[in-house]
């Protein structure tokens, strides 16, 4: 497991932007898939960003400031389950509070069930609770119904919180940038979903069906040491990849089509987020070569624009520029540069931005504007740049251009003099990947 020391030192710094008040951020809870039958599990992200815990049915309280049961000293406490060994024997090892409190650094950890009666003694004299507000309704009354247990006692002297807060607004803007820990993660999950894609590239041919290569690409990810994938991978052959969140993967492969992948693993609570679009026969032909390149290009340009200090939004203003120009280019948009831009009128083959923020989780937390304006982008930001191109069939399009969809996304982190392409092990050149595929 990871240096406990990492968790406490994010835990200390979630104090320090609170000031005074009790945050309660409960792990993900375990999902029923169908009869008896629960989906794998996945932690909650923000609470495994500040403990490293990973088992379901748990809870942290941080307290900070005056007021807490020690004294003042700030405390972080998890609730877990009991050690059980009856239970033990179908699900598997439990920590249990005493053992979680040491390995994982906590001043104090208690059973699940004694979370309620712990709350209300340390809610008392609190001024503020924070909360991750609007996640779950139950959760919310939950929490709001302890409160009111605390209000009974003020004959006592208790004052209960008089303010909610939400905890998630600071854990995002903590988790917007990276540590070395976390990028060093994202690092090998990008190496893994690139070996994914070189698998993938390799075993395409017409006649397969798309779900045979989803095969290899869960292949790679799980023989690489991912715990699963990081979303549901779209593997989408010739018109299926004009349907931007495909996921049927069913379809039959042929002679002639584009397959387009966009699929990644998820490594130790960390996503990469990949997509590469290649010929199913290995060769590009020139139609598709040209639209190809349009779409590199914007990439390439969008990738330019990410330095510290330029704004989130430029490398998408950059791609749109290019695959624009493109557009006009290739007779699908008509007019000035200036005029398509203006008019949105290539909005009718690429409909969607050039990027998100990526991390724990694929479309990663932390805003994209501050105070009405984009932010600055800042050393140790991770995100996706993924241009793409999308032409439906149609009267007013060449017919060499139905049905070719094109996306190339990366992975980046900005760095102290411009960005690291995390993903850059991807081939995604037409001769690299024409190289690949022949092999």
């Amino acid at each position: 497991m990871p240096d406990p020391a990492i968790y406490a030192s994010r835990r200390a710094r979630l104090i320090s932007r609170m000031g005074r008040g009790i945050a309660v951020i409960p792990t993900a809870p375990e999902a029923v898939r169908n009869g008896d039958a629960y989906y794998p599990y996945r932690f909650g992200s923000h609470f495994y960003y500040l403990t490293g815990f990973d088992e379901p049915e748990a809870v942290l309280v941080v307290v900070a400031g005056q007021g807490t049961p020690n004294g003042g000293q700030p405390q972080s406490i998890l609730f877990c389950r009991e050690k059980n060994p009856e239970r033990e024997i179908w699900d598997g090892y439990r920590n249990g509070p005493d053992a979680a409190r040491e390995k994982f650094g906590f001043d104090a950890a208690y059973p699940v069930a004694q979370l309620d009666e712990k709350l209300v003694e340390l809610m008392g004299n609190q001024p503020a609770i924070f909360n991750l507000l609007g996640q779950d309704a139950a959760w919310d009354a939950r929490l709001l119904g302890l409160r009111s247990r605390v209000q009974e006692k003020v004959r006592s002297g208790v004052s209960a919180p008089d303010e909610i807060r939400d905890v998630g607004a600071l854990l995002d803007e903590m988790r917007l940038i990276k540590d070395s820990t976390e990028l060093d993660t994202m690092r090998r999950a990008a190496a893994i979903s690139g070996s994914a894609h070189i698998r993938a590239m390799r075993a395409a041919r017409p006649g397969m069906t798309e779900y045979q290569v989803e095969a290899e690409l869960l292949h790679e990810f799980r023989n690489s040491g991912a715990q699963a994938p990081a979303y549901t991978s779209i593997v989408a052959g010739g018109a299926n990849a004009c349907v931007l969140h495909y996921v049927g993967n069913n379809a039959p492969l042929r002679d002639g089509d584009l397959l387009l992948i966009d699929a990644a693993c998820e490594l130790d609570g960390y996503a990469a987020d990949i997509t590469r679009t290649f010929p199913v026969n290995g060769k590009f032909s020139a139609a598709q070569k040209d639209v190809y390149e349009m779409v590199l290009a914007a990439q390439s340009a969008a990738i330019a624009a990410a330095r510290p200090g330029n704004h989130w939004n430029q490398p998408h203003e950059a791609a749109l520029r290019v695959i624009a120009q493109g557009l006009i280019d290739l007779k699908l948009c008509s007019g000035s540069l200036d005029g398509v831009l203006e008019s949105e009128a290539y909005k009718r083959f690429y409909m969607h931005r050039t990027g998100h923020w990526l991390g724990m989780d694929v479309h990663d937390v932390g805003s994209y504007k501050m105070d009405g304006e984009w932010r600055a982008l800042q050393p140790g930001m991770t995100f996706t740049v993924e241009p793409g191109c999308y032409i439906r069939p149609a009267d007013d399009v060449p017919q060499a251009l139905w049905n070719i969809g094109i996306r190339i996304e990366d992975n980046l982190a900005i760095a102290p003099q411009g960005c690291e392409i995390l993903t850059a092990a991807a081939p995604k050149t037409v001769s690299a990947i024409e190289e690949v595929m022949r092999k």
